[in-house]
């Protein structure tokens, strides 16, 4: 089947062929004839089979027919999947003049403001951002919009945003169409259905074999002890590079120290990186991310703000540093590879404690994996020269005083919730006190009682 068989325009079908695409993926060819015809959607398949397709070319030629801004709203959890989503509306939209703004933290308030101003047709945000802006000031009205999609809907509905989305959904039309797409929707599916109508069409990719991963995802595991985790991480991704030179390597961790510490370990033993997460700057996530875009830097490490939705097709391996605790998390970080039919691997590092996770999510994928070897010896010699680097990583980054802007973020969040930082601190202070107080008082009990 071809792009034209769903009844879509022949500019959007000569656009799809420009940018090289011929043939629908099965979301796609499900997905945009019931939204073409004015259905609300809900739509789950695997990580890299064009979900974000499957809503961009039924929304832009409908604005096409009756082009007004603000026509279309996308929402999605992280920032760099926003930009990524508004990329790919800007490339196909180009012909009929589109515009486009992007919502999300970090960036000027008051630039964006203009933006919004100015009624672009497509506006992607994070509902935290959007919901400020909705607050904050009356220079553009959502009223008026004729779609509203939530991307990676599962997360955006978990609980985290439930207060920035109900200041947006206040925002909105009764009558819109809702799209609701994700990789993982099982657990949020009920949620979901409740904010769709009742009358959405729902489709779900089926494996005839309950896997949750695609096929040509070669998955790996590394057995480590905990305190060595770094070292067989570096003897990994040598062993890897021996076959393959020039492939992308992506590497997720839990946390944005974990992930900070880690990216300038590797820059010191030699492994040219980049990091992202949430404790950068907006422009410099921007910048690390196009130069792991544009191959000057072939290792990116990052937090699972990474893990959703970003489509770089240079990424050959995955490795997980860290195995995440919830499995789906895990689809979607090993996700970044392997998209669009091709091959890609991905290696995750478990030490004695994590096999119960471990066999988790080889029940939930269907999927078994497999040992990859690295050699042992090799990880004794460079043992010392990973434990030092590391060791170096965490003094600079104490002397750099890590997270002194999250404190400054979280004193200007309390101010303009109308809070006094000063006051909300000293109460926090005075709890630590009092529950020091308790443990020393109970610490003392059971002396006296020992000594009885």
């Amino acid at each position: 089947m071809s792009f034209a068989a769903l009844n879509l325009s022949s500019w959007l079908v000569q656009q799809c062929n420009f940018m090289g695409l011929k043939c629908p993926t099965p979301i796609q060819k499900n997905c945009i004839p019931k939204i073409l015809a004015g259905d609300d959607c809900i739509g789950c398949a695997k990580t890299g089979s064009g979900k974000t397709l499957a809503f961009a070319l039924p929304i832009l030629q409908k604005l096409s027919e009756d082009p007004y801004g603000i026509f279309a709203l996308v929402l999605t959890p992280t920032r760099e999947l926003a930009f990524q989503i508004a990329d790919q509306f800007s490339a196909i939209g180009k012909s009929i003049g589109l515009k486009k703004c992007v919502i999300v933290g970090g960036m000027d308030m008051v630039v964006q403001g203009l933006e919004l101003s100015k009624h672009p047709h497509i506006v992607v945000a994070t509902p935290g951002r959007l919901a400020d802006h909705l607050e904050s000031c009356n220079t553009f009205s959502l009223k008026q919009i004729k779609f509203l999609v939530l991307d990676e809907a599962d997360r955006l509905l978990e609980g985290h945003f439930d207060d920035q989305l109900k200041t947006i959904f206040e925002a909105l039309p009764k009558r819109k169409q809702m799209l609701l797409f994700s990789a993982t929707m099982t657990d949020t599916l009920d949620k979901v259905k409740h904010i769709a109508s009742s009358k959405a069409f729902i489709w779900e990719s089926k494996d005839e074999f309950g896997v949750a991963t695609v096929k040509e995802l070669d998955q790996r595991y590394v057995l480590c002890p905990s305190d060595v985790r770094d070292s067989f991480l570096v003897e990994a991704i040598r062993t890897f590079r021996a076959s393959n030179k020039d492939g992308s390597i992506m590497i997720f961790t839990d946390t944005c120290k974990h992930c900070q510490v880690l990216s300038m370990t590797l820059n010191d033993v030699g492994f040219n990186n980049v990091a992202l997460h949430a404790m950068i700057k907006q422009k410099d996530r921007l910048a690390a991310l196009t130069q792991f875009k544009s191959n000057h830097a072939k290792i990116l490490i990052a937090t699972d703000v990474a893990a959703r939705g970003l489509d770089i097709p240079t990424v050959e391996l995955v490795i997980n540093h860290i195995i995440p605790n919830v499995t789906k998390e895990y689809i979607h970080r090993v996700g970044r590879t392997a998209r669009a039919g091709k091959n890609g691997m991905a290696i995750t590092l478990i030490t004695p404690h994590d096999i119960k996770l471990l066999h988790a999510i080889e029940n939930a994928i269907g999927t078994k994996l497999t040992e990859y070897k690295v050699n042992d010896k090799e990880i004794v010699t460079i043992l010392t020269q990973i434990s030092v680097a590391k060791r170096e990583a965490e003094m600079k980054l104490d002397e750099m005083d890590f997270y002194g802007k999250k404190m400054i973020n979280k004193r200007k969040k309390l101010i303009l919730e109308g809070k006094d930082p000063d006051e909300i601190e000293e109460i926090l202070e005075q709890k630590k006190r009092d529950k020091l107080k308790k443990k020393q008082k109970t610490d003392e009990n059971l002396h006296y009682r020992n000594k009885i």
